[in-house]
């Protein structure tokens, strides 16, 4: 948790940095101490209010959620706001330099800066934060994708399968969103659900969140199909897993099931979360090893993995399709891309390798209550004959 703090603060830390030094070149002189003290201590306050979290037990929970949702947003806009000053610095130097040799007239670059800098700037920022916050991360989009099969067989043909990842249950996401989201989900008419892990987040819900997900299971005819997270293990995995054992929801644990019968066979496969870091690689190699034991070599394959690296494991298996989560896809993107330092080989979207088409979820809930370019989804594939 330590290492979690850590780099929550460095970031934070960072994006004030960016914020300073923009108020440096878009605030009036006289102005900009004031601006700068008001930066700091809204930053000290909301930092040690973000730590305290769930500890302001006078706070009930939507003033909590509502207030670390304001929160987020001000920090997002101050990052938004650095980031659109470090950017246009040069183009408003250019502009400047242009019209002076252009016109022989004198300029007062103090006071241009203050308007093409403090009032453009800040409203920029402060729209795209509100988006973010309140709007985009909370609107699912839908997406199809076709996975070409050889010697796909006819009942297999136009199988669909969708998926939910990392909806991260607690304070951002409740029982209630967590309905829709199914509702959406079932909505898609997909033969079988796949839920890649870190849903159970919060000791509170999550008995009843099994249920919830359970009284879906109808709406699939191949059922709903689960392989845990990281976040599972971070909370009482105990009561989880009895609380699964109580319903139909399929949970696949380095094993693999038989779905549909037909020229080559569909198995589904789950690989289970390697939790001790130092010994990351010789797990997830041995997971794998295990849950594809007893596979057919001719069996149309989809892995279900919370860890994007298993892509490459399921290559080397020729699993047909590897679906994974846990990036979030990096919740920050322009035009589908992600935008943020590349952590994870597999950060977002589809991945072609070798024979396997790899999938890494964008993620239903958030690390931070935040997307930009990056919505939550529910992807939807359909296996088609080749």
């Amino acid at each position: 948790m330590w290492f979690f703090w850590m780099l929550v603060l460095i970031v934070l830390f960072t994006v004030a940095a960016l914020a300073w030094w923009g108020i440096g070149i878009t605030v009036p002189e006289n102005a900009r101490k004031t601006v700068r003290g008001i930066l700091v201590l809204f930053d000290v306050v909301s930092v040690l209010l973000l730590m305290a979290g769930r500890h302001l037990l006078w706070m009930t929970e939507p003033v909590l959620k509502y207030g670390m949702l304001v929160l987020t947003a001000v920090w997002m806009a101050e990052l938004f706001f650095g980031l659109f000053a470090l950017f246009a610095r040069p183009i408003y130097k250019l502009i400047y330099n242009e019209g002076k040799h252009s016109k022989n007239i004198p300029k007062d670059p103090e006071r241009r800066r203050f308007l093409k800098g403090a009032a453009i700037l800040p409203i920029a920022a402060a729209a795209g934060a509100g988006y973010g916050t309140f709007s985009e991360r909370t609107k699912t989009v839908v997406r199809e994708f076709d996975v070409p099969v050889d010697g796909l067989g006819p009942k297999a043909d136009g199988f669909r399968i969708a998926q939910l990842s990392d909806v991260h249950l607690g304070l951002f996401y409740s029982l209630e969103d967590l309905k829709k989201l199914m509702e959406q989900a079932a909505a898609t008419k997909a033969d079988a659900l796949v839920i890649t892990g870190d849903l159970f987040d919060d000791d509170d819900i999550n008995e009843k969140a099994a249920e919830l997900i359970d009284s879906f299971c109808g709406s699939f005819a191949h059922g709903i199909w689960f392989c845990y997270g990281n976040h599972e293990y971070f909370r009482n995995i105990s009561r989880t897993r009895k609380a699964l054992g109580k319903t139909k929801i399929h949970v696949l644990v380095n094993d693999s099931a038989r779905i549909l019968t037909d020229t080559r066979p569909i198995y589904f496969c789950g690989a289970d979360y390697p939790r001790f870091r130092p010994r990351f690689k010789e797990l997830e190699e041995g997971f794998m090893k295990e849950t594809m034991k007893g596979v057919p070599k001719e069996a149309v394959t989809v892995l279900l993995a919370h860890h994007p690296d298993f892509i490459d494991d399921a290559s080397e298996y020729d699993v047909t399709l590897a679906l994974t989560g846990h990036t979030h896809g990096g919740q920050l993107g322009l035009f589908g891309v992600p935008v943020v330092p590349p952590v994870f080989k597999y950060l977002r979207g589809k991945y072609i390798v070798g024979r396997t088409f790899g999938y890494v979820h964008c993620g239903n809930g958030s690390w931070f209550p935040f997307r930009f370019g990056c919505p939550p989804e529910i992807p939807v594939f359909r296996l088609t004959s080749a």
